[in-house]
């Protein structure tokens, strides 16, 4: 076996497959909550040139660790080194989105466009997290370095948000969707464009393409979603997507004011009273 040989087999470790909330699963999902909390405890006002900082570590850490997981896909080393690239596992899914989100945004100046980026990785990145994190069963597979990749890049998607909007760098209230979802139809469009040209170069005749998972050329696979796609034109179905993810996202911003009001400190009895006398 070559040197070469030899790397994609370390690469290629084993592990039983673990188990949905076994120790593995929770191990992480703990992990990126707690770092979370911890970045929002150690920076509680943090300014635009630490929060890009951040953002370019987070977003080059899941980059370097898409290119491990592309690698240990595409190459194969059980008859000599062959290559043969896995188009189902292109990266440009829903969850693939945060790491080039947050690159883009650790490198633009502050603005319109950056502050949008940031309300999309606050919002949209969370709720990508969770939904592998809570239940990850299609994720989890035999080789130990993947299921780590894995779980440290949906973890970190949680981790960014619970500091973004923790910190209260990007502002908990109703209008900071409207930005965040405004981010997230642009990547949805790109999505479609991605498998249209997919479908009309003939790679579909050969290979699985379908990212976002709501190409109109691919069997339906989304949970509700697969139900409602065929009955709909595909721009249709898109804009449904789009609100119905966005809802999603709402929902982590709602929990996020509500939590703001719980955890914003009062002023003691003592001073609300002299405030009184004095007004």
């Amino acid at each position: 076996m070559t040197f070469w040989a030899k790397i994609l087999e370390v690469l290629d470790a084993r592990m039983e497959e673990p188990p949905i909330y076994g120790w593995f699963h929770l191990l992480f999902f703990a992990a990126s909550i707690l770092f979370g909390v911890w970045l929002c405890r150690k920076y509680r006002q943090p300014d635009t040139r630490l929060v890009k900082k951040i953002l370019l570590i987070i977003s080059l850490v899941s980059i370097g660790l898409e290119i491990y997981k592309q690698i240990n896909y595409s190459f194969s080393y059980q008859d000599g080194i062959t290559y043969d690239f896995q188009w189902y596992a292109f990266p440009f899914q829903f969850c693939s989105t945060p790491m080039y989100v947050g690159l883009l945004a650790g490198l633009l100046p502050d603005g319109k466009l950056y502050r949008a980026l940031t309300a999309y990785l606050a919002t949209f990145s969370p709720f990508a997290g969770l939904c592998v994190m809570l239940y990850p069963e299609q994720v989890f597979i035999t080789t130990i370095g993947i299921n780590i990749q894995t779980m440290i890049c949906h973890g970190l998607m949680i981790s960014l948000g619970i500091f973004l909007l923790g910190s209260n760098y990007v502002a908990s209230e109703h209008k900071t969707i409207l930005p965040a979802m405004s981010v997230f139809a642009v990547l949805a469009a790109v999505a479609a464009v991605m498998n249209e040209i997919a479908y009309f170069s003939g790679l579909l005749e050969r290979e699985t393409f379908n990212m976002f998972y709501f190409s109109p050329h691919c069997e339906p696979s989304l949970p509700v979603f697969s139900l409602v796609q065929p009955l709909v034109p595909p721009v249709v179905s898109m804009i449904i997507y789009v609100l119905v993810f966005t809802l999603a996202a709402y929902v982590i911003l709602l929990i996020s004011m509500g939590l703001h009001k719980v955890f914003r400190k009062k002023p003691p009895v003592e001073v609300e009273q002299k405030e009184k006398i004095t007004v």
